[in-house]
């Protein structure tokens, strides 16, 4: 049993860097961002404030993402992005949008439990 545990675990150790090599998606090494058209725009703006990671642990539509960016601009000063606003959401929908496996299903009726609850009390 041991040993299959020690194989399993060298097996996963290899696999896991050759995986990262073969991403279909470049990662920038500084942000996190993924390389595309408007990442640089992304960049600027975005870690002028806070972190990368907000930005890439969010899964927005474009327009949440815009009403985001307006929020900001109302709340916690985040300047007019003029010519940029446009590339900057055309990469945050293509890159950060929602994910359809980011959350399981919610569990069939069948499977919930039921409760049983007195109202008279």
């Amino acid at each position: 049993m041991v040993i299959l545990k020690k194989t399993i675990l060298i097996l996963s150790l290899i696999a896991l860097p050759y995986s990262y090599a073969n991403s279909k998606e470049a990662l920038d090494k500084d942000s996190g961002f993924v390389i595309d058209t408007g990442y640089e725009l992304v960049k600027a703006h975005c870690t002028g404030c806070h972190s990368a990671a907000l930005v890439i642990q969010n899964r927005m539509s474009r327009d949440t993402w815009l009403e985001t960016i307006r929020w900001m601009q109302k709340t916690g000063g985040l300047w007019p992005l003029g010519d940029s606003e446009k590339p900057i959401l055309d990469y945050l929908a293509k890159h950060y949008s929602p994910s359809e496996t980011g959350r399981r299903k919610n569990l069939p009726a069948y499977l919930m439990p039921t409760l049983e609850i007195d109202l008279t009390k």
